[in-house]
């Protein structure tokens, strides 16, 4: 069984003042770490009668103190996002025995910078954006290559826009807790909270 003793203890002097500072600090930490994705988080969204969802998709960045994230607007997040726009989000890094976690309201990015980023993608992840119909049911793998086919050909020798139904969200924290393994199970959690006069560092019980 693990025991989580890689780091030394973690004391809110250790912390930046500002949390997302803090964040993007353990995130470069667990790329130099050689993990494969340390910008994945999971998303937590719930519907309007308050059934949960959870899934992976890929921090991109911030944008005016956002964390942002990319994805089809008519999927099952997005409609659960437009009935109830809280939500969490958790970064785990085995490598360095360290998680954080976020809640905050989301919202829709502004078109422009959706559209600035749609084109910094491969060329193959804009077709896909305009093939797929994400959530729908499709009958077979057969009938989703048959459309991206068709797609690449209509768009061939041609910059691909953005898609209508296509763009970004951003995550506003107003809660962000930074946990750390310690032997024993006794973990460290200092967890930011936003107040009128910025942000509140509390310590939690593991």
């Amino acid at each position: 069984m693990a025991q989580y003793t890689r780091n030394p203890p973690l004391n809110p002097e250790d912390l930046l003042p500002d949390p997302l500072a803090q964040l993007l600090l353990w995130i470069d930490a667990a790329g130099a770490s050689g993990m494969l994705e340390p910008t994945a988080m999971t998303l937590a969204t719930a519907s309007a009668t308050a059934a949960p969802s959870a899934r992976v998709v890929l921090f991109k960045g911030l944008h005016e103190g956002q964390l942002t994230f990319y994805t089809d607007y008519r999927g099952r997040k997005a409609a659960e996002l437009a009935a109830n726009p809280q939500a969490a989000a958790t970064f785990w890094w085995d490598q360095l025995e360290r998680q954080v976690r976020v809640e905050g309201l989301v919202q829709k990015l502004p078109r422009a910078i959706s559209a600035a980023y749609f084109a910094s993608r491969p060329r193959t992840s804009q077709l896909g954006a305009h093939t797929s119909r994400q959530s729908a049911v499709v009958d077979a793998r057969d009938t989703l290559d048959s459309r991206l086919l068709a797609v690449t050909a209509h768009f061939e020798g041609q910059d691909i826009p953005l898609p209508d139904h296509w763009g970004g969200y951003g995550l506003l924290p107003s809660v962000i807790e930074f946990w750390q393994g310690r032997g024993g199970r006794f973990h460290d959690r200092l967890r930011y909270r936003r107040g009128d006069a910025g942000w509140h560092v509390d310590r939690l019980e593991p």
